[in-house]
């Protein structure tokens, strides 16, 4: 296939700290600005060559987090600045828009990931119709029309789990294993992470035993429950609430010819995809199989690192399946299961570390995928080749 317009020459991320934790007092401007500052150190790039940064924020619950970012960051008041708002797939469509950025010469040099300040998001509350009548508060907001298309998030995981027999005992083996991988590598991911508030490593990871997974409370059962085997969620089996940041710094050829860049990969395709919002997790497969398609691959045995965005391990059980993997073939370094979930930053994260691992891991012309799935029923993937 031809080469993509994009190339990739710096990425960095913050920790990911759980709802509540080192971060709970930083909005997400201020979470951002240090991964920002180091993106561009990374780069050897001066922060007026930016053109334009593209956020995904989910949370956030209006304003234009991008443009609050760019202004605290130091970029070129002439930069422009978009939000992108696709809840947990929104940090790596802000990277794939980006792209389209490039191609279309409006920009550049672009900046785009995602960043969630979970810990300060606003609190919700439906105006009433009625003068006199109170606000009625919300903790999520309808992603589909009907009601019965649109379920709470882990009763789908859990009514999946059962309806495929996939019991709890494989899902926190699964959950174990990416909290093994995370502890045993922090090392190794350190390298990728920007220390804001003095934190430079993912503080949710943990050794665990699957005597101690056993005990872990049960975070929803099926009203469906298997014939005869357990498949309940536990708490551990679930990506975490969590505040983050990560982002990639993209540019034309052209660009980093003239800025003197030193391209480290190049975006060879990406899906962005609608599936069945009454099961959003098999979105990611779906996107998965769509990227594949436009990337000109005949499997997912072709790439040789994948970043899945696990909200659930049985989704990280099922997306294997599904695609013919081991489950030692994704998320090597442990994945969302091990780090949290700041929804908006979540697909961004993941595919830094799928770049990260790519630098260090592989050859030359190795390729690379990361997919993510989000609430409504959306998935998103994106393919890369180290260069």
């Amino acid at each position: 296939m031809p080469e993509h317009p994009a190339l990739i020459a710096a990425w960095a991320r913050s920790a990911v700290a759980p709802h509540g934790g080192a971060f709970r007092s930083l909005q997400p401007h201020q979470i951002a600005v240090p991964v920002i500052a180091a993106l561009l150190q990374r780069a050897g790039l001066q922060a007026q060559a930016v053109d334009a940064l593209v956020v995904g924020n989910a949370l956030g619950a209006g304003g234009n987090p991008a443009r609050m970012l760019a202004l605290a960051s130091g970029l070129p008041q002439r930069c422009a600045s978009y939000s992108v708002d696709t809840q947990c797939c929104s940090g790596l469509d802000a990277v794939t828009l980006a792209v389209g950025l490039l191609a279309s010469g409006q920009a550049q040099v672009v900046i785009a990931g995602g960043v969630e300040a979970w810990s300060r998001a606003p609190i919700r509350q439906h105006r009433p119709l009625q003068a006199g009548e109170p606000a009625v508060a919300y903790e999520r907001p309808a992603f589909a029309p009907d009601p019965t298309q649109d379920p709470d998030l882990l009763e789908s995981a859990a009514h999946y789990a059962a309806l495929q027999g996939i019991t709890r005992l494989e899902q926190d083996a699964y959950a174990v294993q990416s909290h093994e991988r995370a502890v045993a590598h922090q090392h190794e991911l350190a390298e990728e992470i920007v220390e804001v508030l003095g934190i430079s490593h993912d503080p949710y990871p943990r050794p665990l035993s699957q005597e101690k997974a056993a005990r872990m409370p049960v975070a929803a059962h099926s009203h469906m429950a298997h014939p005869t085997q357990d498949c309940a969620v536990s708490s551990l089996a679930i990506s975490a609430r969590a505040d983050g940041a990560a982002f990639v710094l993209l540019a034309t050829r052209q660009a980093c010819q003239a800025l003197g860049l030193q391209p480290r990969a190049v975006w060879l395709a990406s899906s962005s995809v609608g599936a069945d919002p009454a099961m959003p997790l098999l979105a990611a497969e779906q996107a998965a199989r769509a990227v594949l398609q436009r990337a000109g691959l005949a499997s997912a045995t072709d790439i040789a690192a994948i970043e899945l965005h696990d909200a659930f391990a049985v989704q990280g059980l099922d997306f294997c399946k599904a695609l013919g993997l081991d489950t030692a073939r994704i998320n090597r370094r442990g994945g969302g299961i091990a780090r949290g979930h700041p929804i908006g930053a979540s697909g961004a994260m993941a595919l830094v570390r799928l770049l990260a691992d790519l630098q260090r891991d592989e050859t030359a012309g190795a390729k690379g995928m990361t997919a993510i799935a989000g609430a409504g029923g959306i998935g998103a993937a994106a393919i890369v080749r180290r260069l």
